[in-house]
């Protein structure tokens, strides 16, 4: 199964459309996961047209989005659990927020956003995956998103690129 994660797209403030390198991965996904700050809904509706959509709202996100996607969830696939929320708030590190956020849950992954700095390393045995943004790098070198691939294990990986176009 090929899961496309990704966050901040913040469209269309950030851009028009999504990115060619992004679209090129949406064309065989299985499944598209989005850790808030979508926008709008037409995000939603765009990427919808590739493959199922779920997620979370950030901390720009309209009453409309809160109300069809929440702030945080847990969703199983295969056999892996993924905790998804944005990771907005006021205490600790982004990083810490998402941890904390699933402090009482059995979770092997945990997808979010907030902070557009990619991630990826390991907590206490629980994946963190920050996907960056595919939109607004603010400050890093490239724009990026993440591909989960979950088959007997997961695999996580990061792409990264340097043109929205």
């Amino acid at each position: 199964m090929k899961i496309i994660a990704l966050s901040d797209t913040h469209m269309p403030r950030m851009a028009k459309s999504l990115p060619g390198r992004l679209v090129e991965e949406l064309k065989d996904a299985d499944y598209i996961l989005h850790a808030g700050d979508w926008q709008t809904m037409d995000v939603y509706e765009e990427l919808k047209k590739f493959a199922p959509v779920d997620g979370v709202c950030g901390n720009v996100d309209s009453g409309e989005l809160v109300g069809k996607f929440g702030l945080q969830k847990v969703r199983t696939f295969e056999d892996f659990r993924i905790g998804i929320v944005h990771g907005h708030g006021k205490k600790g590190t982004t990083e810490q927020r998402a941890l904390a956020a699933f402090a009482d849950e059995e979770v092997d992954l945990i997808l979010f956003g907030h902070s557009h700095i990619p991630l990826l390393k390991e907590v206490n045995g629980i994946l963190l995956l920050n996907p960056g943004s595919p939109t607004d790098k603010r400050w890093q070198e490239h724009y990026s998103f993440a591909i989960i691939r979950l088959g007997s294990e997961m695999a996580v990986e990061h792409v990264f690129y340097s043109s929205k176009l």
